[in-house]
C-alpha cells in the first residue's frame, strides 16, 4: 500500500489524506497503543508481524486496484481514467523488479501485547 499511495499523493497531494495511516490512525503502533490505553489495559510492548507478498508481474499487482473494494482500490477508481492510467504507469515504473518480473514486496500489521490493569 505505501509504493501505491506514494505514488498517487506524487500525482495527486491531495491523496495524502486517503492514506490509511491517515484514515485509520489506530493501524499505527502510536494510534493502536492509545487505542488499548483507553480500553483500560496496560501496554507491554509492540512488534510489526511482516509478510512478503509476491506478485507474478505489474499486472498481478495492479488488478486489485481496479476493483474498488477499500481505500486505495476506491481512490483508484474513482479518478478519471487518464489520471488512473498515469497512477498506473507511474507505479509501474517504480516498483522493484525481479530478473523474472516478478515484485516482491511486504506487507506489516502490528501487534500489541496487553494486560488488564
Amino acid at each position: 500500500m505505501r509504493a501505491f499511495w506514494r505514488a498517487a499523493i506524487e500525482l495527486d497531494p491531495k491523496a495524502l489524506d486517503l492514506m490509511e495511516s491517515r484514515r485509520f490512525p489506530f493501524c499505527t503502533p502510536e494510534g493502536l497503543t492509545a487505542l488499548v490505553k483507553d480500553a483500560g489495559l496496560d501496554v507491554l510492548g509492540h512488534a510489526p508481524i511482516e509478510a512478503p507478498t509476491v506478485f507474478s508481474n505489474f499486472d498481478d499487482y495492479w488488478q486489485p486496484f481496479t476493483l474498488g473494494a477499500g481505500p486505495a482500490p476506491g481512490y483508484c477508481m474513482s479518478l478519471e481514467p487518464d489520471h488512473r492510467e498515469r497512477l498506473r504507469q507511474k507505479l509501474d515504473q517504480t516498483l522493484p523488479r525481479q530478473e523474472d518480473g516478478s515484485i516482491r514486496l511486504r506487507a506489516r500489521a502490528w501487534a500489541l501485547k496487553a494486560s488488564v490493569n
